[in-house]
């Protein structure tokens, strides 16, 4: 039926064609985030490859926010990785009631979002309201990381 092929996953090529046109496209908000992970290094922040995020992450990231911030495909996280236990933004805000989710996950959903806006995606993000629960981008990176799906805003 119409519907079952359009839930199929994309073949391994096309998939790594659309990774590496998205990397390609996002690379000035990679460079942000590549510049801030080095600063960090000499401060304790460790660098690896994250196949599963499609990052490259820094973990132990001295400054910033306390969990994490994706910049491209760069992920910058305070704690020493990305299998964190946290809550989603509308829980936090008393709006529901969800249980914790893996900081990985939201993490990768906001990688993308990078992958499809690039350079874009920094002023939409901060003109939907930036960090919080009223941002559609914060609420999809949490539904993906619920339910493994839905990771742009206005999909369920």
């Amino acid at each position: 039926s119409q519907r079952s092929r359009l839930n199929r996953p994309a073949p391994a090529g096309l998939r790594l064609a659309g990774f590496a046109l998205g990397a390609l496209w996002t690379s000035p908000n990679t460079l942000l985030g590549l510049v801030a992970g080095v600063a960090g290094m000499p401060f304790g922040a460790r660098a690896r490859i994250s196949r599963r995020e499609l990052a490259l992450v820094f973990d132990r990231f001295p400054w910033g926010p306390r969990g994490a911030l994706t910049l491209g495909t760069v992920i910058l996280v305070s704690a020493d990785g990305l299998d964190v236990a946290c809550a989603t933004y509308e829980h936090a805000a008393g709006r529901c009631r969800h249980p914790n989710v893996r900081l990985g996950d939201h993490e990768r959903a906001h990688v993308l979002q990078y992958l499809l806006l690039g350079p874009l995606f920094l002023p939409v993000y901060f003109a939907c309201g930036g960090v919080g629960v009223r941002n559609p981008f914060e609420r999809a990176a949490d539904r993906y990381a619920l339910r493994g799906r839905g990771w742009w805003p206005g999909r369920r």
